[in-house]
């Protein structure tokens, strides 16, 4: 994977991260530098330490699905950016995020933000990738979205929420297709 790819991944991955941050600068009345940092640690760190969890589960069953490890990146590729694009088309849920900053309501949030870079680890796996290099990049390009998003909440809104999500979704399943093409073709 180049680091082009690794880049778009990143950034694909941290729209979801994006999108609660911008829910959580909504929330707040004005966000201050050390809360909109807190979210962009929570969600940095989450988005880091799943993928390579998943590259580590991956790895166990990487000699048993060698032949079609293509395929299994691409459907989890596919399924995640899927689920992005649906998110995107659903009702604003910026209503239902607390303002809170604290660990009790950043913990969940930051979990339910990275379980789909838990299966991109898993899919990194069977792909020639430096996972040490691809944890720290996703980790600090999320780190970097989350506090744009918390800043960017109040003044652009939930607009962006959606938008974020669905081309997150559409560059997931467009990394997906080229993975399986070349795993068929070259």
């Amino acid at each position: 994977m180049s680091i082009g790819e690794l880049f778009l991944v990143a950034v694909s991955l941290s729209m979801d991260a994006f999108a609660v941050s911008v829910c959580k600068g909504l929330a707040a009345k004005a966000p201050t530098a050390r809360q909109t940092l807190v979210v962009g640690l929570y969600f940095g760190a989450f988005q880091a330490l799943m993928p390579l969890l998943g590259y580590f589960v991956g790895s166990r069953f990487e000699a048993f699905v060698a032949a079609f490890s293509h395929w299994i990146a691409f459907a989890l590729l596919a399924l995640i950016g899927v689920n992005m694009i649906r998110e995107s088309r659903e009702a604003d849920t910026c209503s239902v995020t607390s303002a809170s900053f604290g660990p009790r309501d950043m913990l969940p949030l930051a979990l339910a933000t990275s379980i789909d870079a838990f299966a991109v680890g898993v899919s990194f796996a069977f792909l020639e990738i430096n996972i040490w290099l691809s944890v720290i990049f996703i980790g600090i390009i999320t780190l970097c979205l989350s506090v744009v998003g918390v800043r960017s909440g109040k003044a652009f809104g939930g607009h962006l929420k959606s938008r974020a999500e669905l081309v997150g979704g559409l560059i997931l399943i467009g990394i997906g297709v080229k993975i399986v093409v070349e795993g068929l073709f070259f």
